[in-house]
Order: C-alpha cells, then sequence, then structure tokens
C-alpha cells in the first residue's frame, strides 16, 4: 500500500500535499483578528479602541498584499482569505460599531443604514475579486471598502476625541454610513497607489514628504486621518464631475 501512493503521487503531482504560504497569511489573520476586537469593543462600549483596532485592520491589510507580492507567496488560498477577512474587519466592523455608538436609537432607520454599509462593503468585494484581471490595476471602481471603513472609524474617533456623544450626531453619522455604502458600489474612480514600485529610487524629497506626512498624522491622530479619508472620498466625485465637464466642453 505504500508503494502504491507513492507511486500515485508521482504519476500526479496534485496529489501531493499542499500547503499554505506562511507570512502574508500571518498579516491577514493579524488584520481578522483587529477587526473581530474592534467588534468585541464596540459591543463593551470602548468605541474608540473598537476605532483605533480598525485602523490597525486597514495598515495590516495593507502589508499583507505588499509581503505577498514582495517575498512572491501569492496563491489563490490566500486571494479568497484576505477577501474574507476584509468584510469583517471592514463591513461588519465598521456597521456595528456606527450601529452601537450612535444610530442604536434610531430604530429601523439605524440598522437599515448599517445593513447598507454592510451590504455595499460585500458587494464591492465581489465586485473586486470578479473584475481583478479586466480593470485599469491604477484605479479602484468605487471606493475601496478599507477606506470606507477607515471614514467611518475616523468620524467615530474624532467625534468622541471633542467629547460628542452618537446621540448629538446620530443624523450625520446616519449620512455618512449610507454615504460610504453607497459610494463602495459606485463606478467612480479611485486612485490606488499599485504603479508606485518600492524598489525603484525617489528623489529626496518624497522622503521629505513622507516624514511630513507622518509629523501631520501624528499632531492630530484623529482629525488627521478622519480628514484624510473624507477627501479621498469625495476625489472619486471630484475626477467623475471633472471627466463629465471635459466631456462636455470638448467638440464631438
Amino acid at each position: 500500500m505504500p508503494e502504491i501512493r507513492s507511486r500515485k503521487a508521482l504519476v500526479n503531482p496534485e496529489m501531493r500535499r499542499r500547503g499554505i504560504y506562511l507570512l502574508p497569511n500571518l498579516f491577514t489573520t493579524a488584520a481578522l483578528f483587529a477587526g473581530f476586537y474592534a467588534i468585541v469593543q464596540a459591543m463593551t462600549g470602548r468605541f474608540e479602541h473598537a476605532a483605533v483596532a480598525i485602523f490597525i485592520a486597514m495598515i495590516l491589510d495593507g502589508l499583507d498584499g505588499r509581503v505577498a507580492r514582495l517575498t512572491r507567496t501569492q496563491s489563490a488560498f490566500g486571494a479568497e482569505y484576505d477577501s474574507l477577512s476584509d468584510m469583517v474587519s471592514f463591513g461588519v466592523a465598521p456597521a456595528l460599531v456606527m450601529f452601537e455608538w450612535a444610530m442604536k436609537g434610531m430604530g429601523k432607520w439605524g440598522w437599515i443604514a448599517a445593513f447598507i454599509y454592510c451590504v455595499g462593503a460585500a458587494l464591492r468585494l465581489a465586485r473586486f475579486n470578479t473584475n481583478i484581471e479586466v480593470i485599469d490595476k491604477r484605479f479602484f471602481q468605487g471606493l475601496p471598502s478599507p477606506a470606507a471603513a477607515a471614514l467611518i472609524a475616523g468620524f467615530v474617533w474624532v467625534l468622541m476625541d471633542l467629547n460628542y456623544t452618537g446621540e448629538d450626531v446620530r443624523w450625520y453619522a446616519w449620512v455618512l454610513t449610507i454615504f460610504a455604502g453607497v459610494t463602495m458600489v459606485s463606478n467612480f474612480r479611485y486612485y490606488s497607489g499599485k504603479d508606485i514600485n518600492l524598489r525603484r529610487s525617489v528623489p529626496f524629497i518624497a522622503v521629505l514628504a513622507i516624514v511630513l506626512f507622518f509629523v501631520l498624522v501624528s499632531s492630530y491622530p484623529p482629525g488627521v486621518l478622519f480628514a484624510l479619508f473624507l477627501c479621498y472620498a469625495i476625489s472619486g466625485y471630484v475626477m467623475a464631475a471633472w471627466g463629465w465637464l471635459r466631456r462636455k466642453k470638448s467638440p464631438a
């Protein structure tokens, strides 16, 4: 019997034991844990901790793909695992955090807005997975789910830092939640940054700009991060309006 099994393995390599790449999936697991931690913190009323955990999940999610490409450890398993992790960290967690913090007392209007965000994230991820081979990699189609999650988390974080309660701004939170959910499934283009080559040399001023960016963020993280992702979310609408104006002015 052992000889027969070994001969089959030699004849058909697909029967050999398959494994998964450890390094990129460790980052994905850490991002999934951060999203789960955000849900737990929201359920216990620690919304600031939940918002910070979503930002940590966003950073880890950005690293796993970069690590996989740099180490050439990309796999179909990693892609599917990353999508499932994103749904928890950037779909379920932000919707639950916003609902528990601001929209819990709004009745059906609150959970409807949270569901619109959640289903928007699911549709966004499904469309990204099916169109990954045919779209322009320089741009995302619709607001990326990590950016939408950062928009929600930044809103909660900055207003809590300014001593606002969720009830004080619940309608603003409701509008922002629906805005983020709808924008994720829109056709607006958002710059992806995937054409940036980390192995290529850059001018010294680029390094200086990166340093200044970190200084700016560290000066007031809640406000700067929320403003940054709000501008990014609006940029898709601005690009669409600019393209429409150009097409209108150009001759037929």
